[in-house]
């Protein structure tokens, strides 16, 4: 699959490139962004050369992982990151982070309900499901905001930095967004 390029009222999400290394890596500087995410830490030059070289290109070529920088159009600042990585058919799992300068202003929140929305009427996929470690408040935050539904704990889910951890868990439908789904939705009854 080619990359697509998304805009939204204030950002332009695109892929990102070997442009994008020294943006990428200074802000994967972060100490919240090494704590609440999958990136190695340390983070080094080379995992944002990687990244933006081989794993970024490499995922959208495969439809793996759909990687988007968010940027901000002014200047194309890097704002933040999102990904929605193939989970299973119809099935999509969105991860994301915001760049320490950016926090606070709603810029994920934007960008993962526009990569919902295309998610949705382009790609045939019924379901986004976000996960984040128990404590990433702010996450939890971004994907409410977004209008996902947290549907739980899940025990011993993700693995971080070599140990494992409970995460929360949350989808959104395409009728949270308004939008028809690629088969009926039958939720369960009382």
């Amino acid at each position: 699959m080619d990359p697509v390029t998304l805009t939204t009222d204030r950002l332009l999400l695109r892929t990102v490139g070997p442009q994008d290394t020294d943006a990428v890596y200074a802000a994967a500087q972060d100490p919240d962004i090494q704590r609440w995410t999958s990136i190695p830490s340390p983070y080094l030059l080379e995992h944002a050369q990687s990244f933006t070289e081989q794993l970024v290109p490499d995922g959208w070529a495969n439809g793996s992982m759909l990687t988007w920088g968010i940027f901000l159009p002014e200047g194309e600042d890097l704002a933040g990151m999102l990904s929605l990585g193939l989970r299973s058919p119809g099935t999509v799992e969105m991860g994301f982070w915001c760049a320490k300068d950016h926090r606070g202003n709603g810029y994920i929140t934007e960008a993962a309900r526009a990569t919902s929305h295309w998610a949705f009427t382009h790609l045939p996929v019924d379901r986004v499901e976000w996960r984040a470690e128990i404590g990433n408040k702010p996450s939890r935050a971004v994907a409410e905001r977004a209008g996902f539904t947290l549907e739980g704990v899940l025990r011993s889910a993700l693995i971080h930095q070599g140990v494992r951890r409970d995460c929360w868990m949350g989808s959104l439908l395409p009728s949270d967004l308004g939008l028809p789904s690629t088969a009926p939705y039958l939720p369960a009854r009382s």
